[in-house]
């Protein structure tokens, strides 16, 4: 990732989309040397969301590994040490390091914000601001950073180099506007590549469970106290939270073993477990700062970095997330679903560094299960809507990449580097190809539309994540997807998707933006096709990881011919209702379809259009207009639109 960061350090505008511990902050060390020395950029601003991650831009001897310069931060200029508040003392601090001869500053997007409303976007021409953790700014005019960088790139004097393990958010909307977006360079490097390059780690697991009562009555039922695991209790608003942290800590704790005290040095909890053991535990949600502050201390105490045994269970509220750094976590377990995709991006990523001997590692999601009797049940489907989203899109963000191509009888041909099975390329069939240098899968699919500009094909090759992150946020899709018995999938995979698609990209021409439509719909559903495939029916937990390699392939080579109407036909959230199934009673499971079936629409002017906008479509291809009484539900869903757009006409013209 580094390698390919490097090779585009002459951008003046970098995007890059990289997994937690992929090494982002060394690639944007090296980058930003190389703006110092060759580029004419007289300083670097280095800004980070919170005052813990200031401390991954620490000086780094970069020669003893063979680069031409070390990475030195005067202690000074690393505003994230320093005392004071952001809006204060700090904001001279830059006002003092923009007037000095010093190249590096690191500060917070607090303090970097005050600045920029201080001093004005002038102050910083011919500089690098690097933005790290880049999925905090917004399009939204409401978020001062992103209307900071939208100032900053309209006025076009600063180079930025932009870092995020998730390029969206979990509010869905956009991180940047269209028109800046399309100024920066990416490098994309996945968690599929990321795990594919580690020494020992090679498999991620996926989990979520759904438990009753007190979540900590469950909790032993998916914690294994052999495993090193972050614990992350619910927020004390939150509809999983007893409302007493202190005494959820206490009987995860109980349940654990006998408590033998506190560590002196570290202020770890000493627990026995069963079997003899002593665990040693942080506990990060004591209100007591001062034992707070001495826990996170002895967690970050560098000398224990590759020390295994210096704590075995973390608990915490609100901490060790973004940015955190503990490579022998195995377990990452959250109670209470995230309301934000982007915070379950980060939280897994704690568990994904590369440790000798860890071969594997989990996420897993304790949800508390709807319950007909219960007043809050809204909630709870809500919870689990959002669950299934963030299931979904992280299998998607494991999965290889897919480089999808037209299947043409009379040009295809097989393309130098991929591998095509036993057999080889077969010119009369759809062929499927793995390129195993690159983690890339190769597909053919016939009637597949191609992009024609080169930010169309860079969206198909690059952001396709992005696009799926945006429909799997989709609450109606997800409902309809899951539990809408007469739902016609094209309903979803053409009407809705297609309307995001729009939405997202508005400067695409409409052949382009079907294009990414179905190169958008193809990925997702091929990854849950190979994923049921890879498992099986042997009914065991749902995993996502290097697995589905086997299951693309397997998937692919039985359908025999890959069309773009058989993808469209697939309901990308079905796999997602047979995991449902398994972990929830029928109860449970009639309780949310029941809620979600209260507040079903009919169809709205827009979904309207769409459909007779599809339906011209049919036109041009049968030669005639879908019919009402057709048995095929997605052509009578088209005539349904064309009839009630035509009602609306009438109705109109009637005032």
């Amino acid at each position: 990732m580094q390698e390919r960061a490097y090779e585009k350090r002459g951008e003046q505008y970098l995007l890059i989309k990289s997994p937690p511990a992929s090494g982002k902050s060394r690639a944007l060390m090296f980058i930003a040397l190389d703006k110092l020395a060759n580029q004419g950029l007289k300083q670097a601003i280095i800004v980070v969301p919170e005052k813990t991650i200031g401390s991954s831009f620490a000086d780094e001897p970069l020669s003893r590994f063979g680069f031409w310069a070390d990475w030195q931060v005067q202690p000074k200029w690393n505003l994230c040490n320093a005392p004071g508040a952001d809006n204060g003392g700090k904001v001279n601090s830059v006002g003092a390091f923009l007037e000095s001869d010093d190249t590096v500053l690191v500060c917070t997007h607090a303090t970097f914000r005050f600045a920029v409303d201080k001093f004005g976007v002038e102050a910083f021409d011919d500089r690098l601001i690097a933005v790290d953790e880049f999925h905090h700014v917004s399009a939204n005019p409401d978020n001062k950073l992103g209307l900071h960088l939208g100032q900053f790139i309209a006025r076009d004097k600063v180079h930025i180099v932009a870092m995020t393990g998730s390029y969206f958010r979990g509010d869905a909307e956009a991180v940047l506007a269209p028109q800046d977006e399309s100024k920066f360079d990416s490098v994309t490097y996945t968690y599929y590549e990321q795990l594919n390059g580690y020494e020992y780690l090679k498999q991620l697991d996926i989990g979520y469970f759904f438990y009753s009562g007190a979540y900590a009555d469950d909790i032993l039922a998916v914690l294994d106290p052999a495993e090193k695991t972050i614990i992350h209790i619910p927020n004390v608003n939150s509809r999983e939270s007893t409302k007493d942290k202190i005494r959820e800590v206490e009987h995860i704790i109980e349940a654990l073993g006998d408590w033998q005290g506190t560590d002196p040095a570290t202020g770890f909890q000493l627990v026995k477990t069963a079997d003899g053991r002593t665990l040693r535990i942080a506990d990060l949600v004591d209100d007591d700062s001062a034992k707070r502050d001495k826990v996170a201390a002895a967690l970050k105490d560098p000398a224990q970095k590759n020390n295994r045994d210096h704590v075995d269970i973390i608990i915490a509220l609100g901490m060790a997330k973004e940015g955190f750094d503990w490579i022998w976590c195995e377990h990452a377990l959250t109670v209470g679903y995230r309301a934000s995709l982007t915070e379950i991006v980060q939280i897994i990523g704690r568990a994904t560094r590369d440790a000798p001997g860890k071969t594997r590692a989990r996420f897993t999601n304790l949800i508390a299960e709807p319950d007909a009797a219960e007043s809050a049940v809204t909630e709870a489907v809500n919870d689990t809507i959002k669950a299934i989203a963030a299931s979904l899109l992280m299998e998607q963000v494991l999965a290889p990449r897919f480089e999808f191509k037209p299947k043409s009888p009379t040009t295809s041909t097989a393309t130098p580097g991929f591998d095509y099975g036993e057999g080889g390329y077969d010119p009369d069939k759809c062929n499927v190809g793995f390129h195993e240098e690159r983690g890339v899968f190769q597909i053919e699919i016939k009637g597949l539309a191609e992009p024609k500009s080169p930010e169309a094909a860079r969206i198909c090759r690059e952001d396709l994540n992005e696009v799926i992150a945006t429909f799997v946020q989709d609450k109606p899709s997800i409902e309809r997807g899951l539990f809408d018995e007469e739902l016609v999938p094209e309903e979803l995979t053409q009407v809705r998707l297609g309307k995001i698609i729009k939405d997202k990209y508005p400067e695409l021409d409409e052949e382009d933006q079907e294009a990414v439509r179905q190169h958008a719909i193809a990925a997702i559903n091929l990854t849950q096709k190979a994923k049921k495939v890879a498992l099986g029916d042997d009914g065991g937990e749902p995993s996502a990881n290097t697995a589905l390699i086997d299951g693309v392939r397997r998937f692919a080579m039985d359908v025999r011919e890959l069309d773009i109407d058989l993808i469209d036909r697939i309901n990308p959230f079905g796999e997602a209702y047979a995991i449902l199934a398994k972990t929830m009673s029928e109860d449970s499971l009639k309780t949310v379809a029941a809620a979600i079936a209260a507040k079903r629409t009919s169809l709205t002017p827009e979904e309207a259009r769409d459909l007779t906008k599809r339906a011209l479509k049919f036109k041009q291809e049968r030669g005639r207009l879908p019919s009402i009484t057709s048995p095929d539900a997605w052509e009578k869903r088209m005539a349904e639109g064309v009839a009630f757009l035509a009602r609306m006409k009438a109705e109109a013209a009637r005032g």
